[in-house]
């Protein structure tokens, strides 16, 4: 029986609007913040509003994580990992947050009883265009993974204003259009105007002597610059911490000025806002040649210099000197893009801070650690020395003397040895002089690491092959990883609630684990549950297709998927010579017994790569043609999906069962994507190249499809003389398929559309496309033979997925932790929310 002394001893909970969790509490909370933030009442709020409002209720949520995390960098013998990278290919932040913090079914059903659509609100956010593939992508999973493994960390980069370019394909050409990715508001960053900096770009150096008798430079600019930083909060899975991504935006000093104003120059009075406010204005696509030389240099210098003086002023603020700096930070250069880090670390601690050259260069070159990300030697970053002596005029003199210093320990090493001092100079003398940014980098880096086995060793015995020799000890390998929570947990919800179902749910944060599903390979109750699962999420996308398309395909069909950055070198040409050569089958005998297949294509061109860009109208022309002839009879279906970016990848790896993973050996890096199919059960086919190999190791050679010239091969073919046009003359397949193209058969008559692409495929083919292709097609056939016995496959698929662990991006930031950057996690503690404790007391 209830009395009033019962109710007097027993005191009501009433749980906070900014932190309860409960549905009734959440329900409140969403209301409030569309009274009181977005200022609308339901009726008048449209469906951003409705999403702003919940992106607010969950970022109060993880706030007092968030501020105890930050809190933890100031305690002065917190070692903190400070990630450089000039992209962060994000992707929406919402449902991501919502299964880090473990609130997600709450929310839903709390979104639910006010009559709100979920998923339409997940839908409405706008994704971040920061990146403009894998490299930005990695540093988006590793920072997931620093914050899960209560790692302190710190990402910089800029926040640009436009990301990368929306993508439409309009009559089978790629159309760029401008990401408006802020146009509606960006409720996860806190602008934080109070820690800007400046940085200054241009002018000249002026020569002087200190009041001790020092030799000094001082550095007189042209153009200052203001770096304001926003904040977004990375939160950890299931942990309390939720570490920073700083993006920095650019400004004048003054926005605008009133004395060029007074004499009648208008539009003189605004123009260094808008000259400043460029820097940070776009990003630029990985593959132009040229364009905007000037204006990335810029970029690059403006988001390190704002990263390294933010990091100085943490530091002298947990109350360490700065000749500790590399104690306090490790800064990890993902590729040559903030390499200028090197030059400008040592400038600030010179020019800035009084510091002798040699104690600065023992806390610069123990603090930077450089993650290389290629084999194209073309992709190696070089600026004309007359180019960045106009704009970094300081650093090209900080530069020449690092190199001079770092010479003369060459020349004794390799006493007489000209060549290596040519080849390890900061300054490429040959031609028109031009600074080396990866030379920097190995120069000024403690560690140097690639990111796959193989890569590894080809950066040890190509591209930095003189570094190696030099300093062998400084080399190591990382092979990538991606986060489970996004690209599995978030993107495939049924397959990850079936895995649960089995083996548990620690899986998530321990990937390993997954291994447990290969005890239920051979269950045919297990595999059927599986094969439904992928059947429903097929059938999914072959509804987005026909909305976004107007293509028809079959779910009951192979999803066979090529999505990743259009390139050459990764041969999404050499995919549609194979569809033609189906074709062809189909056409000499109209009754054929094709598997049949529905081909997915994605991902952008850089709109100044010319070739890139014709291959996407090489692949949507193909698909005009194989979609709509009536003896194809739907076995066929080509479809290339446009505007490839995270959504969109979560969207397509869960549905895919055949991953293509084809570049030329030696050429890829890693890949994450090759990572992210099998993660969900598609089985590849591939090359030996990047993490190809090691995901073949892992999963098994029999659950691989494996073709094509290995590396050595590659390198022994081309050193022997290359020539493409013998393997069009002798092999009858291939002849048949590129005179169908040259023909004009997809190009409504017209022999000359596609006569570059063919020119550099019989006169050229640098990647190697008509030398791999037999081996590519007989390989295809093996697949469609093994996808005709569905509960073996599905087995495969299983199988694939169980033996991926390794792939994890714990792993990999759990190995850059140990070995490179030394740091060990730090929980954080989050006090209870005490509302007798909540007023200000300053």
């Amino acid at each position: 029986m209830v009395t009033a002394d019962s109710l007097v001893n027993c005191p009501i909970t009433i749980e906070d609007d900014r932190t309860g969790l409960s549905v009734e509490t959440l329900r409140r909370a969403l209301t409030d913040h569309l009274y009181y933030i977005q200022g609308k009442l339901p009726e008048h709020a449209s469906r951003n509003d409705f999403y702003l409002a919940l992106a607010f209720v969950v970022r109060d949520r993880l706030m007092p994580r968030w501020l105890y995390s930050k809190k933890n960098y100031l305690v002065p013998e917190t070692r903190i990992v400070s990630y450089l990278s000039a992209e962060f290919l994000l992707g929406p932040h919402l449902e991501n947050n919502l299964i880090n913090l473990g609130i997600q079914d709450e929310v839903r059903q709390a979104v639910q009883e006010s009559n709100l659509d979920y998923s339409a609100l997940v839908d409405q956010e706008e994704e971040p265009g920061l990146g403009n593939g894998g490299l930005g992508r990695l540093a988006a999973c590793y920072m997931d993974s620093l914050s899960s493994l209560e790692i302190p960390a710190i990402g910089y980069g800029i926040r640009y204003e436009f990301g990368i370019f929306d993508q439409d394909i309009r009559d089978g050409w790629q159309v760029e259009m401008t990401d408006k990715w802020l146009q509606f508001g960006n409720p996860w960053e806190i602008a934080r105007p109070s820690f800007a900096v400046t940085v200054k770009l241009g002018g000249h150096t002026e020569p002087y002597v200190d009041n001790q008798g020092q030799y000094k430079v001082r550095w007189v600019p042209a153009q200052i610059v203001k770096g304001i930083p926003y904040d977004t909060p990375i939160t950890g899975y299931k942990v309390n911490t939720v570490n920073t991504l700083r993006l920095w935006k650019s400004e004048a000093p003054e926005s605008f000025d009133f004395q060029v104003f007074n004499v009648g120059d208008y539009y003189g009075a605004v123009d260094q806002k808008i000259v400043s406010e460029n820097i940070s204005k776009v990003l630029y696509p990985n593959d132009e040649q040229v364009q905007g030389k000037e204006l990335r240099l810029m970029q690059q210098f403006f988001f390190v210099s704002c990263a390294l003086q933010d990091m100085i002023r943490v530091h002298l603020t947990s109350g360490r000197r700065l000749n500790t700096f590399h104690e306090k930070f490790a800064v990890q250069l993902n590729d040559t893009h903030p390499a200028i880090g090197v030059a400008e670390l040592m400038r600030l601690l010179i020019d800035e801070h009084d510091m002798a050259w040699d104690n600065a260069w023992n806390v610069t070159s123990r603090s930077f650690a450089f993650t290389n990300h290629t084999l194209l030697p073309e992709a190696l970053e070089k600026w004309s020395v007359d180019l960045f002596g106009r704009i970094l005029p300081r650093h090209l003199e900080i530069i020449y003397e690092i190199n001079r210093r770092f010479l003369d320990q060459v020349r004794v090493k390799f006493m007489g040895d000209e060549g290596h001092l040519e080849r390890l100079s900061l300054i490429d003398e040959s031609g028109s002089r031009s600074v080396r940014m990866a030379n920097l980098a190995c120069v000024g880096s403690y560690s140097i690491n690639g990111v796959a086995a193989l890569h590894t060793e080809l950066v040890k015995s190509t591209i930095l092959k003189d570094f190696y020799e030099l300093s062998p000890e400084k080399f190591n390998n990382k092979t990538n990883g991606v986060t489970p929570r996004r690209w599995l947990v978030q993107a495939n919800p049924r397959l990850s609630n079936l895995i649960s179902s089995k083996i548990g749910d620690s899986w998530i944060k321990h990937l390993h684990e997954l291994q447990g599903l290969e005890q239920y390979a051979d269950d045919s109750a297990f595999r059927h549950e599986w094969r439904q699962i992928k059947l429903s999420i097929k059938r999914d996308l072959a509804e987005h297709i026909q909305r976004r398309t107007g293509i028809t395909v079959n779910p009951e069909s192979m999803f066979d998927v090529l999505v990743k950055r259009i390139h050459e070198y990764k041969r999404q040409h050499l995919k549609v010579l194979h569809i033609i050569t189906l074709y062809n089958r189909i056409k000499a005998n109209p009754n054929a017994d094709i598997t049949p297949r529905t081909f997915i294509f994605g991902g952008k061109a850089a709109p100044g790569y010319t070739m890139a860009k014709l291959i996407i109208k090489f692949i949507t022309s193909v698909g005009d043609v194989v979609n709509n002839d009536p003896d194809v009879r739907d076995r066929l279906k080509v479809v290339f999906l446009p505007d490839y970016n995270v959504t969109f990848g979560q969207r397509v790896y869960p549905a895919a069962e055949l991953s293509e993973q084809i570049s030329t050996a030696g050429k890829e890096a890693s890949g994450t994507g090759n990572m992210k199919f099998s993660m969900n059960g598609a089985l590849t086919i591939g090359t030996l190249d990047g993490a190809n190999i090691e995901i073949r190791e892992e999963v098994g050679a029999e659950n691989f499809f494996l073709f094509g010239l290995k590396t050595p091969e590659v390198q022994e073919l081309k050193a022997n003389g290359y020539n493409p046009w013998d393997y069009y003359d002798s092999n009858d397949t291939l002849k048949a398929v590129l005179d169908l193209v040259a023909h004009g058969h997809f190009s409504h008559g017209d022999p000359q559309l596609f006569r570059p692409l063919l020119d550099n495929l019989l006169h050229h083919d640098p990647f190697l496309v008509l030398a791999d292709y037999q081996a590519y097609i007989d390989c295809q056939d093996q697949v469609s033979a093994a996808y005709r016995d569905q509960d073996n496959w599905t087995r495969m698929s299983i199988l694939n997925a169980a033996r991926t662990g390794k792939f994890s991006s714990d792993r990999s930031i759990s190995e850059y932790c140990e070995d490179i950057w030394k740091v060990k996690p730090l929980p954080v503690t989050v006090p209870e929310y005490d509302q007798s404790q909540a007023a200000l007391k300053v």
